[in-house]
């Protein structure tokens, strides 16, 4: 017993440092492993990051090739563009010599428009001139024919032919050679008639052109239900029958609207809320006409009665009515209280 009481602290001991050793020996041999594991993370991260590296590279040199590329087309594409719109301007838009001769063209066109035009204007007013001529010529011989009552005859000399004068006045002249003017009688226009026997002998310039009277002709009447010509020519010139449609006016809805406004205003009196004395309609719900609460209103009072102007007085006083006035309306709207007893 003494002797293991004096071995137990060696052994203690000898046990406290291997689990001491174990534990630091079990401690390197985790963190070597975790140095091991944080090692090959490493790696496969930069792998995996070098790929990924790679993967954009080729697809941002992919991207710069498209771009430089599309670029160098557009540059080539402007290029011929330039050359061949250049090409075309100078060729068929602005081309010098193709323009002067179209300016010379244009010019002697206009030259020969004008001349033309010029010796219209000459030819009409040469025209103008004689039709004034012409009319007036007709009109001093229209005047001649209606004074040539006043010719110089053997006995007596006329107006225009006065012995002081050397030589006679040229409307002389001019009566010498017109010709009386002769008045015919308006002829008398024959009216035309429309009845019956004028359509039956065919002489109606309404119905049928005027013609010659022709022989009867000696036939049968035709067999089979034929209706007369008095009756046919009755239907054909009978008058039109309109239809309602056509008859009545197309606003007659509006029309009938505003009668019936204006009978309802006729109608009323007083179109004012009436606020009665007790408090027994006071919760009741005023209802006004139809006329007010239409979009229509009624005709304004003050279109129906006189307006004061005060303006256009000529004293300082209004005029006063001769007949003294009604002493109820006077009253009106003065004699209840507000508790409906009379004052």
């Amino acid at each position: 017993i003494k002797f293991n009481s004096i071995v137990d602290p060696f052994r203690n001991k000898e046990n406290d440092a291997a689990v001491k050793i174990q534990s630091w020996f079990r401690g390197c041999q985790v963190r070597a492993y975790i140095r091991h594991l944080h090692r090959t993370v490493t790696i496969i991260q930069k792998w995996w990051r070098s790929f990924l590296g790679r993967k954009q590279y080729q697809l941002s040199v992919q991207v710069a090739r498209y771009t430089i590329m599309m670029n160098l087309y557009s540059a080539m594409a402007v290029r011929i563009q330039r050359r061949w719109r250049g090409y075309r301007v100078r060729k068929y838009i602005f081309n010098y010599y193709y323009f002067k001769e179209y300016l010379r063209v244009v010019s002697e066109t206009n030259d020969a428009i004008r001349k033309a035009l010029e010796e219209f204007a000459e030819m009409k007013e040469r025209e103008e001139k004689k039709a004034n001529l012409d009319r007036e010529e007709e009109k001093r011989d229209y005047q001649a024919r209606k004074m040539h009552y006043l010719l110089s005859t053997k006995q007596i000399p006329g107006i225009y032919n006065s012995p002081f004068r050397k030589e006679p006045d040229p409307w002389e002249l001019q009566l010498q050679k017109a010709k009386p003017l002769t008045h015919h009688r308006p002829k008398v226009k024959q009216k035309d008639s429309t009845s019956l026997t004028d359509w039956l002998a065919c002489t109606s310039t309404r119905s049928f052109p005027r013609s010659e009277i022709l022989p009867p002709i000696n036939r049968k009447k035709c067999q089979g239900p034929f209706r007369g010509i008095t009756e046919v020519l009755k239907q054909r010139y009978k008058p039109l029958e309109p239809t309602l449609r056509v008859a009545e006016p197309i606003n007659e809805l509006k029309l009938a609207r505003e009668e019936l406004r204006r009978k309802e205003w006729l109608r009323n009196v007083n179109d004012n809320m009436f606020l009665p004395f007790s408090s027994y309609h006071k919760n009741k719900k005023y209802l006004p006409s139809m006329h007010l609460s239409s979009k229509y209103s009624p005709t304004s009072h003050k279109e129906q009665f006189r307006s004061e102007n005060p303006k256009k007085w000529i004293c300082d006083k209004d005029f006063q009515t001769v007949l003294p006035s009604f002493e109820l309306f006077s009253k009106y709207g003065k004699l209840y209280s507000k508790a409906g007893q009379i004052v």
